[in-house]
């Protein structure tokens, strides 16, 4: 049994295939019994990262492609399903905030990067001081990774893992 804390690059991996979903949906395996952790935030990113794969182009824009609809709803409500269940979900809270801004200005970190920073790193002393083991903080973002070494957490890509 291990505890992870998957950041949105990381996470949606277990919904839409490409390098390191296999690796991603290995934490999953029942029998491990691995904890799983999420900002809270993370459920937004996903439901965006997904929709926004979608062969719908709104409001005549012209991203997406590699989703078609009917399977972008159907992996949404999948991992709302999920989230209920599958997930230990990180509250954003004013200490992880603060946090995050200390973090977005050492590392030059993107807004929510920063929190999903904040808040892998409030879990790892939330370990430490409950003698328990470490969190693996899971990402498949470099500078996030980096970010996340210097503050002497435990960093794994799932994109290593082709």
């Amino acid at each position: 049994m291990a505890a992870y804390y998957l950041d949105s690059s990381a996470l949606v991996k277990r919904y839409v295939s490409e390098i390191g979903s296999a690796w991603v949906l290995s934490l999953f395996d029942p029998r491990l019994k691995n904890d799983v952790l999420i900002a809270a935030i993370t459920s937004v990113e996903i439901v965006a990262a997904i929709t926004r794969r979608c062969l719908r182009q709104p409001l005549g824009g012209t991203r997406g492609g590699s989703i078609i609809t009917t399977d972008a709803i159907a992996v949404c409500n999948q991992f709302k399903s999920d989230l209920q269940s599958e997930y230990q979900v990180v509250e954003i809270t004013e200490s992880i905030i603060n946090s995050a801004m200390v973090l977005a200005e050492a590392y030059g970190l993107r807004g929510y990067d920063a929190v999903q920073l904040g808040s892998g790193r409030a879990v790892n002393a939330l370990c430490i001081a409950n003698s328990l083991p470490l969190v693996t903080f899971v990402s498949a973002d470099f500078e996030l990774n980096a970010a996340a070494a210097s503050e002497g957490l435990i960093v794994e890509n799932p994109n290593n893992y082709p």
